[in-house]
């Protein structure tokens, strides 16, 4: 058997995958989405607060729509991220004293 090294350090049969990702940045905080790992399911849709989010024509694994938002009326409030059934969305704060008041549009 041979085994494959894809990085330095790694041990016994460890294997790197690098995820295809689109990430987007406002003033809040970063969003990214693992088109590779989003099965469709549409649950960051229905919950998020601010209705931000919505079906890309980029295609998921399992051949449904992905999802992507539109950045300037997102809060950053990492729901999408919590009610996400695989790992396929990323939701990062910017430091809290440098948050800007929330803006709706």
């Amino acid at each position: 058997m041979e085994e494959t090294n894809l990085t330095k350090g790694n041990t016994d049969q460890q294997q790197i995958r690098n995820w295809k990702q689109t990430t987007q940045e406002n003033k809040r905080g970063t969003w990214t989405i693992f088109p590779d790992l989003c099965k469709g399911c549409g649950l960051c849709i229905e919950k998020c607060p601010t209705q931000v989010i919505y079906w890309s024509e980029q295609l998921g694994f399992m051949g449904t729509p992905a999802v992507e938002t539109r950045m300037e009326g997102c809060i950053v409030c990492g729901l999408c991220e919590t009610v996400c059934p695989e790992p396929a969305i990323r939701v990062e704060r910017k430091a809290k004293g440098k948050i800007p008041p929330t803006q709706v549009v």
